[in-house]
């Protein structure tokens, strides 16, 4: 497997999952394309697109960063031009830009019930839109989103019932586009963790320092991410994966490396949302 030479247009990717993606990918080689709004450091998140291009360089790779948000048409369109522009093409999308709240549905304001909606669903949405007349010129097209399975068990629905109105939105756009364009030979899959990984919004709004200890790193996505896209495009679409689930159809079968806290056993570690 390599994804050297290929194309990748990701929408956020400063940090965390979607960084850990990139540099999986820049190890082969590939070209990566960073849509992303943070172009000065946050106070309270480490990271920004450029910190990230750099760490993509330095990782084997090339970068392009891009300022920009996924919410703005004009921004994914410049993104996508540009993306072209500087390397030829697009291979893979990957919709990684992602907002969370787990308010109820009586504490939620309406401001972050359209940004999530935005970010989640239109965003997912548009930025696969835009690239698909390019996709279609590449060998082995891929979309990926970083969304969960569709569980309508009344557990996860009415947790958050926005946020998981969110989330479903992006996998459901990228189920319906796997069906709208499987002549094209685009893929276009979804894929989620077993258990939470360590990142800052698992930080700052799962559990703190309890739950980060019972997670993953982000390499154990990114791992999965990158053997699904090296998946042939016309075999391997319409699927709702599993990051363990694709690593053990790789043939993994020790996990206790992707532990954050090293020596951790896997009954230890908290489960994600949304898997029964």
């Amino acid at each position: 497997m390599s994804l050297a030479g290929k194309t990748i247009l990701m929408s956020g990717g400063s940090r965390g999952i979607g960084l850990a993606i990139a540099l999986r990918a820049a190890a082969d080689g590939a070209n990566i394309a960073l849509l992303a709004k943070t172009d000065t450091p946050h106070p309270a998140l480490e990271g920004t697109i450029h910190t990230a291009a750099e760490a993509i360089i330095a990782a084997g790779g090339k970068a392009l960063p891009i300022v920009g948000d996924v919410r703005s048409d004009d921004d994914i369109a410049h993104a996508v031009l540009k993306t072209r522009g500087e390397f030829g093409g697009i291979d893979i999308v990957v919709n990684n830009a992602s907002v969370i709240d787990l308010s109820g549905s009586e504490d939620l304001g309406a401001k972050k019930y359209d940004l999530m909606q935005d970010v989640n669903v239109r965003g997912t949405f548009m930025l696969s839109r835009a690239a698909v007349p390019i996709l279609r010129e590449s060998s082995n097209p891929h979309i990926l989103s970083l969304s969960p399975p569709l569980n309508i068990s009344p557990k996860w629905l009415g947790a958050h019932t926005a946020y998981t109105m969110a989330k479903y939105g992006m996998t459901m756009a990228t189920l319906g586009m796997a069906a709208e364009f499987a002549k094209d030979g685009i893929a276009a899959n979804a894929l989620w963790p077993r258990t939470t990984i360590a990142t800052a919004a698992v930080q700052n709004l799962l559990g703190g320092d309890k739950v980060m200890a019972a997670s993953r790193t982000p390499e154990v996505y990114a791992d999965a991410a990158y053997a699904v896209l090296n998946r042939p495009s016309r075999e391997a679409t319409g699927n709702t994966y599993i990051v363990e689930d694709v690593l053990a159809e790789e043939g993994v079968t020790d996990f206790s490396g992707y532990a954050a806290i090293p020596g951790t056993p896997d009954n230890r570690l908290f489960p994600d949302i949304f898997l029964d």
